[in-house]
């Protein structure tokens, strides 16, 4: 496990003392599994990442069950849930979803736009600006209830279809989010394909239009291997909300189309060594971690989870 005193925290003057990691595993993560993870095991997956020190845990998606078959039991995990004393933020992709998820009691929900077409299109059947006409009226409708309300953008570094997305198409979209009522905005490297300059260049823009870094979260995708570069790039910039998934959950790593998000594990041991501190305990997120790779049936892609757990004993 843990060897004492490592990382050796060094921390810059340039960074934040204190960031907040917004862990998506339970929803970003298990949604992309095929085999159907009970409902009790996610339950029980949340209420560990809680017990890690996790403030803010996605628990789960109240979109069709047509669409994502693996969020289907929202209804029925949200409650096993609802009593844990964390933020407890939930997607919903349209009036009907916020109405389920108000109908449980959910107190922070999420939009998922995007910032390019292709995308929009791909994913929601519309327009950016038709998606954005769709979510004005959920928006409104949560914070009319007081309900803290996250935007999602994603493909904001590259899209699969479009190539390059031009920095002003992004912060365009932002800014509507911004002025429809979202409280915070994730940016999404949804295809993994940024690198750091591309971030500081983008957060530059956004603080430029009046999007400050205080109302801005990253999502990083491992693609490439620059996730953590990514991540350091934003913290430099001021953003001090990341999106992780415990055990690097999301996306398959054994298979070719495979975007894998940033593992929770990974982000929090650059950030010990920087000496900015989360909150969490890093031994019992790693064993998290470990318990929910084994009901999966697989070693976590995490290389601190690895590290810490002995999983690649031949390494050592």
């Amino acid at each position: 496990m843990t060897v004492p005193g490592l990382p050796m925290a060094v921390p810059s003057r340039d960074l934040p003392t204190r960031v907040r990691i917004h862990e998506v595993g339970a929803r970003d993560g298990l949604q992309n599994e095929k085999a159907t993870v009970p409902t009790k095991v996610k339950a029980e997956f949340i209420r560990r990442l809680a017990d890690a020190g996790l403030t803010t845990i996605e628990a789960t998606s109240f979109v069709h069950p047509k669409w994502v078959p693996q969020l289907a039991d929202a209804e029925a995990l949200f409650p096993m849930v609802a009593d844990l004393p964390v933020a407890l933020p939930v997607l919903v992709p349209n009036e009907r979803g916020l109405d389920r998820a108000l109908g449980l009691g959910a107190r922070r929900v999420a939009v998922f736009a995007s910032a390019t077409e292709s995308f929009a299109k791909a994913n929601l059947n519309r327009t950016v600006d038709e998606a954005l006409a769709m979510f004005e009226p959920v928006v409104s409708r949560a914070k009319a209830a007081s309900v803290h309300v996250r935007g999602y953008l994603s493909m904001c570094f590259g899209d699969p279809w479009e190539g390059a997305v031009p920095i002003p198409q992004v912060v365009k979209v932002c800014r509507a989010l911004l002025d429809m009522g979202c409280d915070e905005l994730s940016l999404g490297d949804t295809i993994g394909v940024a690198t750091p300059g591309h971030v500081v260049a983008l957060l530059a823009a956004l603080d430029e239009a009046g999007v400050p870094p205080t109302a801005l979260g990253v999502h990083f995708h491992d693609t490439y291997g620059q996730a953590l570069a990514n991540t350091l790039a934003a913290l430099q910039q001021g953003v001090t909300t990341v999106d992780a998934s415990a055990g690097g959950l999301g996306g398959c790593p054994y298979a070719k189309s495979a975007t894998g998000n940033l593992a929770t594990e990974d982000l929090v041991w650059m950030l010990r060594g920087l000496g900015i501190d989360t909150g969490i305990d890093l031994g019992r997120l790693v064993a998290t971690s470990t318990w929910m790779a084994s009901q999966l049936g697989r070693p976590s892609p995490s290389r601190t989870v690895r590290a810490l757990s002995h999983e690649d004993t031949e390494e050592h």
